[in-house]
């Protein structure tokens, strides 16, 4: 269990917070006035001991907000939490969605104060339900783990904005309500490498548990999304994409065309879906409500 030391928030992107000791955290947004609410990285966390130690090894002291972090926490050190933890901090309830984040050149922080301690020790949350916080109240974390998912979309045409892409949403719809946590929806061409990139990307930076794509799977020469989901896999997968096949069949025979595969990096999970909305949609109906086993196993969590 750990404890609020301050809560800040800042007008403008890119500059350090000021603690105002008390604030309303809004449900799927953030701090209220925080300049960051509303995007992927809602709230942001940060251990007054890691601070505590840029203190002590640049010998300058550090004002509460000075890395740009809304809730500064003493007692947890937030960074050695798996994704997917479910905590409450006053009346608010939090799920851990980001561990660290890259710093862009000319950072007006990292310029302050030499070096920025949140692109390895801050975190960062998403809002399940709001309320108020303030500096004293506790942090108590749940027994609860919640699963976590990324999307990713091969299209040209929707790279291009020549085509509305359906896909990647109704990906989200289904993890949402089948209770996942969706930290990112990504659209690119149908280029292999910048495919591969984005993987790698997803899977050794954001680690969610999951990541779906949709799209690029069939026998066009531009479709390339299993090749880049092997170039990237350590461990093969065959039986998920074998059972989705073999369930689509029994809705379309055009299935056996598909040259989706099923892969594992780290403790990521990638799984190739077409490029159609209905598709995705019937495949994520057919798929989550076995996947969860497996993801438990993943983590080190289940039994075979």
């Amino acid at each position: 269990m750990g404890k609020v030391r301050a809560v800040c928030i800042s007008r403008e992107k890119g500059t350090p917070k000021e603690d105002v000791g008390a604030c309303e955290i809004i449900e799927n947004f953030g701090l209220k006035d925080d300049a960051h609410a509303g995007s992927k990285r809602q709230v942001s966390l940060l251990s007054a001991e890691r601070v505590k130690e840029a203190e002590t090894k640049l010998g300058i002291s550090m004002k509460p907000g000075i890395f740009g972090e809304n809730i500064l926490a003493e007692g947890i050190d937030f960074k050695n939490l798996p994704l997917g933890t479910v905590f409450e901090i006053g009346e608010c309830r939090l799920v851990l969605t980001q561990i660290g984040k890259k710093c862009h050149q000319g950072c007006t922080i990292q310029n302050l104060t030499g070096k920025c301690i949140m692109p390895v020790h801050g975190v960062f949350a998403r809002v399940l339900k709001g309320g108020s916080v303030k500096a004293g109240d506790e942090i108590k974390i749940s027994a609860e783990r919640m699963f976590t998912a990324a999307v990713l979309v091969s299209s040209d045409r929707s790279f291009e904005g020549k085509r509305e892409d359906l896909s990647g949403p109704a990906a989200v719809t289904e993890l949402e309500e089948a209770g996942y946590v969706v930290i990112d929806l990504t659209v690119l061409p149908d280029e292999c490498k910048a495919l591969e990139e984005k993987l790698v990307s997803l899977c050794d930076e954001l680690r969610p548990d999951l990541v779906i794509t949709s799209g690029g799977t069939g026998l066009s020469p531009r479709d390339c999304m299993p090749e880049a989901t092997l170039a990237v896999a350590e461990k093969n997968v065959p039986g998920i994409s074998e059972a989705i096949r073999s369930y689509s069949m029994t809705l379309t025979k055009k299935a056996m065309l598909s040259r989706a595969v099923s892969v594992m990096r780290g403790k990521t999970l990638i799984v190739n879906l077409p490029g159609s909305p209905k598709a995705v949609e019937e495949c994520l109906d057919f798929l989550l409500p076995v996947l969860g086993h497996g993801i438990e196993i993943m983590r080190g969590e289940g039994d075979n």
